[in-house]
């Protein structure tokens, strides 16, 4: 049977109240609003439509999770081997772009965010190339900075956007799969976003659209949630150790949470938490505690939210609205840990938009030229105050009109598990 080449396009926060914004991806095709796992979040979003399974069998239970035998918490793994299931792009010939659990997936052509780091604690940020295709060599080094952090924006998409055009065009995959981020960035900075960011994406679709068109592929837009206004930071953590559940170490570097010692903890990630309780005697008390903090809509088992796996915690929390938790643990500013005023999205035990802030442009050129000077540096620019986020995601979506979308021919989908059967007819169609 002939086989049709297809793109998928994953455009990060698009919905269907935004897409009359970009009229030239609304061409592309049909749109419709589909329904996603619980959490709404990047890693669960993605782990079910590569697989179509809920997360209660692809174990993605949200962008990070307490590992039990370690006793750490770890947000943003990149392993392929994560993800329990057949990934459906297996059975193809595919290029893999800046998708997540990237690292060592079983595809021909890949690429994703690889920084090396030196044993004196250096990091040379870079990417992990395994498109035969020298893209930093043709489009210059990926912008990093642009991909996460204060300075998160257009440039990541735009270099992300060229590379898939020369991938597909010189490769020719069956089945490409590209991630835009940028769109995510300024709607969770801001409650009230400058619409100009969807128009830069509906640009960058038009780039990897018209790549696709060169080699005879269908495209497929997707989104994995709506970003909604919130106004109310609510630190889960503060409570629980305020009525002794959470344990932590103070040190010269601040305090550090103490997961295996703590009676309960929250793994916070956007809207939704996991709350890890060390003894189920435990369970009904830490329940109703979680359930009275302010901005807190219901505490609810696992299996209530097709979250029943090994890694989630006891009980899943879910935000108001208007709402979203944070990982702060500390209850005095001076005792927060160094890494807390850093872009570290591998140490912080929970997920912080606050890395999507600076405190000082000033202090940030500073230190730099500490960097460059050779000098020992900490790039401590990150603020503590989570009252400056605007916008956040992973509760199912308000209305379908706020929430994720999917763009493409024939009979849509109504929910992400539905999606490898439905690329699988367009690739054979």
């Amino acid at each position: 049977m002939a086989m049709k080449p297809l793109c998928v396009i994953n455009a990060v926060g698009l919905t269907p109240e935004l897409l009359k914004h970009a009229p030239q991806t609304a061409s592309l095709g049909s749109a419709s609003p589909w329904v996603s796992p619980n959490p709404a979040v990047t890693c669960t979003s993605q782990a079910t439509m590569l697989t179509g399974l809920p997360p209660s069998k692809h174990g993605i239970v949200g962008n990070g999770w307490y590992y039990r035998d370690t006793s750490e918490i770890r947000f943003w793994q990149q392993a392929s081997s994560l993800v329990n299931g057949k990934k459906f792009y297996e059975d193809f010939r595919t290029a893999k772009m800046f998708w997540w659990f990237n690292q060592s997936a079983p595809v021909q052509y890949s690429a994703t965010p690889k920084p090396h780091y030196g044993c004196d604690g250096s990091k040379v940020f870079d990417i992990l190339d395994k498109t035969e295709c020298d893209l930093t060599r043709r489009l210059g080094a990926f912008p990093f900075f642009t991909f996460w952090g204060p300075n998160a924006g257009l440039p990541c998409s735009r270099w992300i956007a060229d590379a898939t055009a020369i991938v597909m065009q010189d490769k020719c995959p069956e089945l490409t799969l590209v991630y835009l981020p940028h769109l995510d960035y300024d709607f969770q900075r801001l409650a009230q976003p400058p619409l100009q960011r969807v128009k830069e994406l509906d640009d960058c679709i038009v780039t990897i659209a018209e790549a696709a068109e060169k080699i005879g592929a269908t495209v497929v837009v997707v989104s994995e949630y709506g970003i909604t206004p919130v106004n109310h930071p609510v630190h889960l953590n503060r409570h629980l150790r305020q009525n002794g559940l959470l344990q932590v170490r103070s040190g010269p570097f601040g305090e550090s949470l103490l997961p295996a010692d703590s009676l309960a903890f929250a793994v916070a990630d956007h809207q939704l938490a996991h709350l890890y309780v060390q003894n189920r005697s435990d369970i009904r008390h830490v329940k109703q505690l979680v359930e009275n903090i302010p901005g807190v809509a219901g505490v609810f088992d696992p299996r209530e939210l097709c979250l029943d796996h090994s890694r989630s915690g006891e009980l899943i929390v879910l935000s108001e609205s208007d709402s979203w938790f944070t990982y702060y643990y500390w209850l005095e500013e001076n005792q927060a840990p160094d890494f807390a005023r850093t872009v570290d999205i591998h140490r912080k035990p929970g997920y912080d938009p606050c890395e999507l802030f600076a405190t000082s442009r000033l202090r940030a050129i500073g230190r730099v030229v500490q960097k460059k000077l050779g000098f020992r540096y900490r790039m401590d620019v990150i603020p503590l105050d989570a009252s400056l986020v605007g916008g956040s995601h992973g509760l199912p979506a308000a209305s379908p009109e706020s929430g994720p979308l999917i763009l493409g021919p024939g009979q849509l989908p109504d929910n992400m598990e539905e999606f490898p059967d439905y690329c699988r007819g367009l690739l054979f169609s």
